[in-house]
């Protein structure tokens, strides 16, 4: 904990509501969509909500699913399911995987 407060330091912005946000979901039973809960570098399960449909584009891809929700029903509907944290505009801090039929050679056994 720092006991000097310096004048450059901004001070913690207040928590506003995000409005509503475009929530990644996935297909569920019948005509209905699940809402994807997804983990923080932490292992914290979290919520995800996008301000734009180009931010959940761009991090999620284009043909991710989404719906429309407040903050607070996200907050409301996920909290039950252990995801107590929202995500607002998040961005992945990895390069996306990509398929490859590359097979490294097997390791063979070597005798002395």
């Amino acid at each position: 904990m720092c006991l000097y407060q310096y004048e450059e330091d901004p001070e913690p912005k207040e928590r506003t509501p995000a409005g509503l946000l475009y929530v990644p979901v996935r297909p569920g039973d019948g005509a209905g969509a699940v809402i994807r809960l997804f983990r923080t570098p932490l292992g914290l399960r979290t919520a995800v909500g996008f301000t734009c449909p180009v931010r959940l584009a761009a991090t999620l891809g284009e043909g991710q699913a989404c719906i429309r929700l407040s903050e607070s029903l996200l907050r409301e509907l996920c909290g039950p399911l252990g995801a107590e944290l929202i995500t607002v505009d998040p961005t992945l801090s990895a390069p996306a995987a990509a398929a490859t039929t590359h097979r490294p050679d097997r390791l063979t056994a070597r005798t002395a």
